[in-house]
């Protein structure tokens, strides 16, 4: 069977693919600390899973329109406003199955053969393929650990052509944590108003993980004369814990969240009425658990913070949100494993505490900054503590 050359020229998802190996790996019977996965460990909440199952019962198990139910596209305009001071119609509103189908859809609606799309580095794994995908030339904006992994203005400003669609922002980042704060979203803004053709795509997911007292901005709040080429995507996986329940939100101009239900209507169609059930009652339900689940991620991440910064050879930073340390790995490079092979790359350094420590860990060439891994520390204190202490021994194994 032929298969096209744009999907056989995608890569397969770096985290999902590691993620799958790291499951078999158990399933075999080894010892694996799940740390590469970008998933939290908490539970859904109850009286989410209770409002899904009443809504099952009561017969909300048939179609609901393409871009989502009323209800709950107006429960997300009211979280916009209320939360972050922006205003939505819900016709200005989308549901999708996931936050990653909404910027898999605004890509295919929006983007034409050669068009380019900013996205500063490290970046979430599936951004350069997306654009790819969608007949775009991604165009990679690198972001330097001494600059708190965060694209600048004079940096953006080189990366614009007149051939720029899209400038894709995703804080807090995955991997790196970096958060923008509302003067560098103001910096950004101010070279974006020089260019009207270019359009904000602000990746909000880890929206609710920000540390230390950070306050959370969104380029349609700090710049709202750019609302009108603004899409704001967001959704309940990450902050809620319901990643398989697969609903995510999009806002912006009308004509772009309408050429997305066009795309959706022959896709996918609606998102599951039963998850649309779950997430009316996450955005209008009880918020108290939010702040004690980020404290308990703020934790975490001091610990593998204070854990991996005394293994020789590993630099760590502090991330300023999300669930994840990107912690440099160069360090390691040249040195011999217990076997007589010596590492070279971080995918290499990767691979030896998967086999060594049996710590899962996403090398940092896949978020497209190469010298790095990825850690994912929304798991067990107990779980973190160890899969650090077998990390710590396994570096200690190399010549």
């Amino acid at each position: 069977m032929q298969i096209s050359r744009k999907i056989a020229g995608a890569k397969e998802s770096g985290t999902a693919k590691l993620a799958q190996i790291a499951r078999d790996m158990k399933n075999s019977g080894r010892e694996v600390y799940p740390l590469a996965t970008g998933e939290p460990d908490f539970d859904t909440p109850e009286f989410i899973i209770s409002a899904a199952y009443e809504a099952a019962l009561a017969g909300q198990t048939r179609y609901t329109s393409v871009e989502g139910t009323p209800e709950l596209r107006e429960a997300v305009a009211d979280k916009l406003r209320s939360e972050n001071s922006v205003e939505y119609d819900k016709s200005e509103i989308i549901v999708g199955t996931g936050a990653k189908q909404l910027i898999f859809n605004a890509l295919i609606a929006s983007v034409d053969p050669g068009d380019e799309v900013i996205i500063p580095a490290p970046y979430w794994v599936s951004y350069p393929d997306m654009v790819a995908i969608a007949d775009g030339i991604p165009v990679i904006a690198q972001c330097e650990a001494d600059a708190g992994f965060k694209l600048g203005a004079e940096a953006l400003e080189d990366a614009v052509t007149e051939r720029t669609r899209w400038i894709i922002l995703n804080s807090p980042c995955n991997p790196s944590g970096a958060v923008y704060g509302s003067e560098e979203l103001l910096a950004l803004a101010e070279v974006l108003r020089r260019h009207p053709k270019v359009a904000i795509m602000c990746d909000d997911i880890y929206e609710k993980i920000v540390f230390d007292g950070a306050n959370f901005a969104t380029m349609a709040e700090v710049a709202p004369d750019l609302w009108g080429r603004t899409l704001t995507v967001n959704g309940l996986s990450k902050s809620h814990a319901m990643t398989g329940w697969r609903i995510g939100y999009a806002a912006g101009p009308r004509p772009l969240i309408s050429a997305m239900a066009k795309l959706q209507g022959q896709s996918t169609t609606n998102p599951s009425s039963v998850s649309q059930a779950a997430a009316l009652a996450a955005l209008r339900g009880a918020k108290e658990f939010l702040e004690e689940w980020r404290l308990r991620y703020q934790e975490r991440r001091d610990l593998v913070r204070d854990l991996l910064s005394a293994v020789p050879g590993l630099a760590v930073r502090q991330p300023e949100g999300a669930f994840y340390h990107f912690v440099g790995c160069e360090g390691l490079y040249g040195r011999a494993t217990p076997s007589g092979s010596e590492l070279a790359s971080d995918a290499e350094v990767s691979e030896f505490l998967l086999e060594s420590a049996g710590a899962a860990v996403v090398p940092g060439s896949e978020f497209g900054s190469p010298g790095y891994f990825r850690l994912c520390f929304a798991q067990a204190d107990e779980t973190l503590r160890t899969a650090c202490e077998r990390i710590g021994e396994a570096v200690a194994s190399l010549g």
